[in-house]
């Protein structure tokens, strides 16, 4: 019987030895790892929201009375003004003629009736002085200077009806077309501009950051398309009320868009910086392994590696604080650690 198993009991021994010198073979091998000293630096928790963003100001501008459409001419480019111009304030875009309404209108008579009202009440006033005529005669004559200015007043606006002018400085970005000199009828919509050199979004946060918000608080700005262009923003209005079927509340962002990189209706993203700390020990949180008893990172210890139970605080996008388990100037491996066991030898390559 001990002759017929004895081969299969050497066999046994053999297999444990070639597994002991295996695993001896294992333990010699020099994981290759990168690392990185652990530094106190800033770091800033932010939430992101998005959004679609408008022009600060916006107006769609009608013609107030009937006539014939003269588009003009912008002044800087000698051409007739087209979507995309710039315009100042106050600048005349459009005119509408109408001869039978600027008659009616009468403003050179408007305009001599003020003068000679202006003549007769500084006569009576005169006279007034001297003894020549009664108060109320004076009076009367001051009553009807006054009516006159009223009516001379009048009739500049109804004039300035005939005259679409930019309300505000920006930009033409529609100018529905009509043939120069066509009639057209009053209240028909003949421009639009915008002044996006701020643009506002409006914002509904989670109830959650109803305490961490507040006015001037500072946001980094992102289009899509432009994910290489960061533009400053902030926080100018917050709601107080939370909407009891969303669990969220209203805030609206100013953007500073003075270099007019982004354009009204673009979809952007907002990260709203919510909280901040200076001078504590932040590390990149793809260096952290989670496990069922906690956070765990791996650090230098001569040649080998030696595991560190953490605990975090703040942390955003890339970057996270450690509250506890690492200290400055200690080598944080922040690559190659994930087959790393606690004493597991390894071959720095950026020493």
């Amino acid at each position: 019987m001990f002759k017929k198993y004895f081969p299969i009991a050497v066999l046994s021994l053999a297999a444990v030895a070639c597994n002991n010198q295996q695993n001896q073979f294992s333990a010699d091998i020099a994981v290759p790892v990168t690392v990185q000293e652990v530094k106190l630096d800033n770091i800033e928790e932010v939430f992101t929201a998005t959004g679609t963003i408008m022009s600060e100001y916006e107006s769609l501008l009608t013609a107030e009375s009937s006539g014939d459409y003269y588009l003009q001419r912008n002044p800087r480019t000698g051409q007739k003004y087209k979507m995309g111009d710039l315009v100042k304030k106050g600048e005349v875009i459009i005119k509408i003629e109408d001869e039978e309404y600027e008659n009616s209108i009468n403003l050179k008579g408007a305009e001599i009736e003020l003068e000679i009202s202006k003549m007769e009440y500084e006569k009576q006033t005169a006279l007034y002085e001297k003894g020549g005529v009664t108060l109320r005669e004076k009076v009367t004559g001051e009553k009807a200077w006054v009516t006159a200015q009223n009516s001379y007043k009048n009739a500049l606006i109804q004039l300035e009806k005939m005259k679409v002018s930019a309300p505000f400085d920006g930009v033409i970005t529609d100018v529905p077309f009509y043939s120069q000199g066509v009639n057209i009828a009053a209240n028909e919509e003949v421009l639009q501009i915008m002044s996006y050199k701020e643009m506002v979004m409006d914002l509904m946060l989670p109830e959650s950051q109803i305490t961490k918000v507040s006015i001037n608080q500072q946001a980094w700005v992102t289009n899509y398309s432009l994910p290489n262009d960061t533009i400053m923003g902030k926080l100018k209005e917050i709601s107080p009320a939370v909407d009891v079927d969303s669990r969220t509340f209203k805030a609206r962002l100013v953007i500073d868009n003075s270099d007019s990189k982004l354009r009204p209706g673009m979809f952007v993203k907002a990260d709203i910086i919510v909280d901040k700390k200076d001078s504590v020990v932040v590390i990149p949180k793809d260096a952290i392994l989670a496990r069922t008893d906690g956070k765990v990172v791996f650090v230098t210890r001569g040649e080998t590696a030696s595991e560190r139970k953490i605990s975090t605080g703040m942390e955003n996008a890339g970057m996270i604080e450690v509250v506890d388990g690492l200290k400055p100037e200690e080598r944080l491996i922040i690559k190659g650690f994930e087959t790393l066991k606690n004493r597991s030898k390894i071959k720095v390559l950026n020493k």
